[in-house]
């Protein structure tokens, strides 16, 4: 079950403060400038403009600005046509702090300013005194000026993280790779030297074998006893660089959680079965698919935690599956990211599968060689 970031807390929070600050006014209804129910319809229409507005990382751009200049001008309304309505020119903070999300720094600057306008319109036709209205009117442009300062503050933090925990997944890809290419030339080397000793050691054998072939007695014994030696020799030396090979084969299981250990805001549970065997191209494949769904999952689904299974089928398949808690996504749209993963994945034979009706799922399986 997904849980509920600071975010959303946030946003709910304005909500139900937004409501708060606009229930006296439904209940009693005094100083409308406007019949009741045309109140009411600006204000519930300024409640489902902003919850529209909040989800606006789902909306297309131009939607997203629609919906809060809409947002903006219902606000105004909805003040102006009360204006003895106590606290209700907070509302147009909480649309100055949506601007953050979505608008530049000068649309910023015109909507506080705009804003401010609008509370000293309020104010003056509310029967505030000059001096009372310019006093509500600073109080409402400093608290404007604050909260959109400090959600822009929190959004470059949260987008520094962001670029930090994606800096921080690709380094360790690279440096996993590096070590497992590092040690793909030391075995290299060693096959190399291993085939001039074996073939030095071969030679050697064939002509002690040959000289015994035409000889009689102790003397063809004395070369078949040499010719046994060196076999001997020949086989030590292949248990010794074989177990080397061995030995510095890249595993897969500890490459992975080398990659995914330490992302900062970002459970990851990696799983790998016992009974999984990769070769070392399918081994790189599946860093960088790991790396890419990290990544993915870091930028778009606004996830605590994900979890990443990679298990051999009995149909003598590879299969990974990763899951996170996230939002998901109703349709689909692969960028250069996941268009990469699924190349990877099909140069070694295999599929991938995506899914985002529960959270973000990829299922991407090869065959096991």
């Amino acid at each position: 079950m997904r849980r509920i970031g600071p975010d959303a807390w946030a946003g709910l929070v304005m909500l139900l403060l937004c409501v708060a600050v606009g229930t006296p006014t439904l209940l009693i209804g005094t100083g409308m400038r406007v019949p009741r129910p045309v109140w009411i319809s600006l204000f519930v229409a300024l409640l489902v403009a902003l919850l529209i507005v909040a989800m606006w990382e789902v909306l297309r751009p131009r939607i997203a600005r629609a919906c809060y200049g809409l947002t903006v001008v219902l606000g105004w309304a909805t003040v102006l046509t009360a204006p003895n309505a106590g606290w209700l020119p907070i509302l147009l903070v909480f649309t100055a702090t949506m601007s953050a999300y979505l608008m530049p720094l000068w649309v910023r600057a015109v909507v506080i300013a705009l804003n401010s306008v609008v509370i000293a319109l309020a104010m003056g036709g509310g029967g505030a005194d000059p001096a009372g209205a310019a006093t509500g009117t600073l109080f409402y442009l400093l608290i404007q000026v604050a909260t959109v300062l400090s959600t822009t503050v929190t959004i470059r933090e949260q987008r520094m993280r962001r670029e930090l925990a994606e800096a921080h997944i690709e380094l360790r890809a690279a440096s996993v790779v590096l070590a497992d290419t590092t040690r793909a030339h030391e075995r290299l080397r060693i096959s190399r030297e291993l085939h001039d000793l074996i073939g030095h050691q071969l030679t050697a054998l064939t002509l002690e074998l040959e000289v015994a072939r035409h000889q009689d007695g102790p003397a063809a014994r004395e070369h078949v006893e040499r010719a046994n030696h060196v076999a001997r020799d020949l086989l030590d030396n292949v248990r010794e660089t074989v177990g080397q090979l061995r030995a510095d084969a890249p595993d897969l299981r500890e490459s992975l959680t080398s990659v995914v250990r330490g992302i900062p805001g970002l459970d990851i549970d990696v799983r790998v079965d016992d009974d999984v065997q990769t070769a070392e191209e399918q081994t790189m494949t599946l860093i960088r698919v790991v790396q890419e769904i990290v990544t993915n999952t870091i930028r778009h689904a606004e996830a605590t935690s994900l979890r990443i299974d990679i298990e051999r089928r009995p149909d003598g398949t590879v299969r990974l599956t990763s899951v996170d808690d996230g939002r998901g996504a109703a349709r689909i749209t692969p960028g250069n990211g996941l268009r990469g993963l699924a190349e990877r994945i099909d140069a070694m034979g295999g599929d991938v599968r995506l899914d985002g009706s529960d959270g973000f799922r990829v299922t991407a399986w090869m065959p096991a060689r």
